[in-house]
């Protein structure tokens, strides 16, 4: 098995990430996935990464139809609307990663193409994107971590889109429990994202004030909490606030969001865990708080109580 053709479906900060890092070997096997005005735009502007304009090979779904390796990279809340690109897309060997926060996009994904052509994933990255401009610290970026669930060695598309990332400043990472890993990065970015988008401050606040420590702390128990009654340990999840590299100044993607008048990904984090709280029995009011409050603050943004 081998990765010829990789589709990019999504060119916000995760998906500037894989043509940032896969440009230069794929050249135009690399396909960004767009038609009508937004393809015209993206073949005339291409796309700003780290202030270098990457010229883009923009298909439609239909004609990047068969791709090797298809990665969705748009928001959650655009889940909906790309399905249909995501069929158009896919034929029979088609491997998909889902690059979405949150824990269920594969299983909507799944239910559409069928789940033998997902690859559960997840991405770490620190960026920021305003406009067509997209920004990273690649050497230090954590990247694409993936694998097989269920399986305690590298299966053969594993090796094969390891083989793909080799010789580029991509980095990745095979994991043997991918399940958990990916509620662990659900736990860190409900308990890291949300506190700072309610108050509107950097997230040097969580060392430098026990009270929003204590919001982070709440929000995250309550995940860990609905991950054990799906049968998942990710209790060990932790992060030290006081000695984290990034600057005290920095803002998570739903303050970015708020802060560019752009509706979040509340209903992915707060709003998600809490309908998979309420099927298992476990009880979540401070995200159900903060589902509210952020949703207030998006109205708000909207001009529905503007005064």
């Amino acid at each position: 098995m081998k990765i010829n053709t990789v589709a990019v479906l999504g060119v916000g900060a995760i998906g500037g990430y894989f043509i940032w890092g896969l440009s230069e070997k794929l050249r135009d096997r690399l396909w960004v996935i767009a038609d009508g005005e937004r393809k015209k735009r993206l073949e005339r502007d291409g796309l700003w990464i780290n202030n270098v304009n990457y010229p883009l090979h923009v298909r439609t779904p239909q004609e990047a139809r068969g791709a090797d390796l298809l990665l969705i990279a748009t928001k959650y809340g655009a889940l909906p609307d790309i399905l249909e690109d995501v069929a158009a897309v896919v034929d029979d060997h088609t491997t998909v990663l889902s690059l979405l926060n949150g824990v269920d996009s594969e299983e909507i994904i799944g239910a559409l193409i069928g789940t033998e052509h997902i690859l559960p994933s997840i991405m770490k990255i620190a960026s920021r994107r305003i406009g067509n401009r997209i920004t990273f610290d690649g050497p230090t970026s954590l990247g694409l971590y993936f694998g097989e669930s269920g399986q305690r060695e590298p299966s053969e598309r594993m090796l094969a889109i390891a083989d793909l990332l080799n010789g580029t400043p991509l980095h990745y990472h095979m994991r043997k429990e991918i399940e958990v890993d990916i509620w662990k990065k659900y736990a860190l970015n409900i308990s890291q994202n949300l506190p700072q988008a309610l108050l509107g401050c950097g997230i040097g606040a969580y060392a430098d004030s026990e009270h929003v420590a204590a919001l982070s702390h709440m929000l995250r128990e309550e995940v860990i909490a609905v991950a054990a009654a799906r049968g998942l340990d990710i209790s060990s999840v932790r992060i030290s606030l006081k000695t984290s590299p990034v600057d005290k100044s920095a803002r998570y993607s739903t303050l970015q969001d708020l802060d560019a008048g752009r509706h979040t990904e509340i209903h992915m984090f707060s709003g998600a865990l809490g309908r998979m709280g309420r099927a298992s029995g476990v009880p979540t009011p401070c995200n159900d708080f903060m589902f509210h409050a952020i949703r207030a603050l998006e109205e708000k943004n909207d001009g529905k109580f503007d005064y």
